[in-house]
């Protein structure tokens, strides 16, 4: 199964790209083994998946934490903490 991972403000400037579809690996089960298998992936993965205090993550647009599991999803955003004024 194919997941539409989506990356927003800076997270997206050093990945070098906003989106992309992959298969995910049976290794990626949870948020955060999914962020670590990402990391590896490219110079600018690592950078930007480096301090996961800075990363917030939505699993078919609902919030996710670092334990929630990865049971088919379908699209996958990863952006910073968003703050209003």
């Amino acid at each position: 199964m194919m997941t539409t991972l989506l990356y927003f403000a800076w997270v997206r400037e050093m990945i070098g790209k906003d989106s992309e579809t992959l298969a995910l690996p049976a290794e990626a089960a949870t948020v955060a083994a999914l962020l670590d298998w990402l990391a590896t992936r490219s110079p600018g993965h690592a950078a930007a998946l480096a301090d996961r205090s800075r990363i917030r993550v939505a699993v078919d647009q609902q919030f996710a934490s670092a334990e929630t599991p990865l049971t088919a999803p379908r699209e996958i955003a990863i952006f910073p903490p968003v703050t209003g004024g």
